[in-house]
């Protein structure tokens, strides 16, 4: 009989966040604590973490957490960066020494604005010259990875159970408004630093829990548009797609989600209203190959707020519940109660609609 460890999970992975609608500042005490009864859906192969808000003194320069293997590599990386940007501080990422973490890469974050002389001339905004030099790195220069490069934002992320990586990491010692969690029970890829999660591009982080089957032809879509999947992960496509779709192609979430966990035909059929079945026809028609199929729950986190979304099956589990102006969502609703013990209105959103919480304007 195999063993514990032994065994595929596919069902295995945790997922949580909680976010404050009117911007106020939490550390990520209570949602690393939420990690532990989700202990058993990991297995100590990938955790991590995201904080929105975390670097308000940075809050218009761009945050780059890197990993390197070696410091050679990471002057390199230094010199190819401020060729494209202005470095105005790097530094090692604190953390705390743990028994539990082991193999520790070098960890460093740079705070840098993409210099404007260098946008006029390839003729790009911001955005796109910082996605383009995410893909540079992570494809050509050996050694080196950028996991996280949004603006007043952070990933960290390890081999490790969740909630050692939280306290290696020393996540108490920040304050955001919004926090996403992730404990990884790895099916079809090895554990490593760069393959936790979340994943992110710019300020849009995704932590899931699932399998999808369609792996192939949505990256084979995604890569059409100058994407690079350099981890051969699901994950990572998915960030990709949602970046395609709500940045470059300027869709909403709510229609964003009407892709990647489209209605089924018959479904789209009997909707009553005419405007909302014709675009639901033209959203499944013009991106029929970024359709996430296979069991999946996620949680997108970007600027100012959250989208939770599980596939149109609903093949993962996912919670959500709110308390005063917090809303939490977990894979169990135990991690929920853990975060805040009196959360009201727990409830299981319904497999492909999201659910969509925004911090208030200007709160944050």
């Amino acid at each position: 009989m195999k063993k514990e460890g032994e065994v595929r999970i596919p069902s295995g992975c945790a997922v949580a966040a909680v976010i404050s609608r009117e911007g106020k500042k939490m550390t990520a005490e209570k949602i690393i604590d939420a990690m532990a009864p989700m202990h058993d859906r990991s297995n100590g192969l990938g955790g991590g973490f995201a904080g929105y808000g975390i670097y308000p003194e940075y809050r218009d320069l761009y945050a780059f957490h890197m990993f390197f293997d070696c410091r050679d590599t990471r002057k390199k990386c230094e010199a190819y960066l401020k060729e494209g940007f202005e470095v105005v501080k790097g530094e090692q990422i604190p953390t705390r020494k743990m028994p539990q973490i082991t193999d520790e890469p070098v960890i460093w974050r740079y705070f840098a604005s993409p210099l404007r002389s260098v946008l006029a001339d390839l003729q790009l905004d911001e955005k796109e010259f910082v996605a383009r030099t995410v893909m540079k790195i992570n494809t050509e220069l050996d050694g080196a990875y950028v996991f996280s490069s949004g603006k007043n934002m952070g990933t960290f992320k390890a081999v490790g159970f969740p909630e050692d990586v939280g306290r290696y990491y020393r996540l108490d010692e920040y304050e955001g408004y919004s926090w996403t969690a992730h404990g990884r029970y790895p099916t079809n890829t090895p554990g490593w630093w760069g393959g936790a999660h979340p994943f992110t591009l710019l300020d849009y982080s995704v932590v899931h829990n699932g399998e999808i089957s369609s792996y192939d032809a949505n990256r084979r879509f995604i890569e059409m548009y100058g994407y690079k999947c350099t981890l051969k992960t699901d994950t990572e496509v998915i960030t990709y797609i949602l970046d395609h779709l709500i940045r470059v192609q300027g869709l909403t979430l709510n229609e964003a989600a009407n892709v990647i966990a489209a209605p089924f035909w018959s479904t789209i059929e009997k909707t009553g209203d005419l405007y909302e079945k014709e675009k639901l026809r033209y959203l499944r028609t013009v991106f029929p190959g970024l359709l996430i199929t296979g069991p999946f729950s996620i949680i997108l986190g970007f600027d100012g707020g959250l989208m939770a979304l599980n596939d149109r099956l609903k093949l993962r589990s996912m919670v959500a519940g709110e308390k005063d102006d917090r809303v939490f969502i977990a894979s169990e609703e135990a991690a929920i109660r853990v975060m805040e013990p009196d959360a009201e209105h727990i409830f299981a959103p319904a497999g492909g609609e999201p659910v969509i919480v925004r911090v208030k304007e200007g709160a944050y």
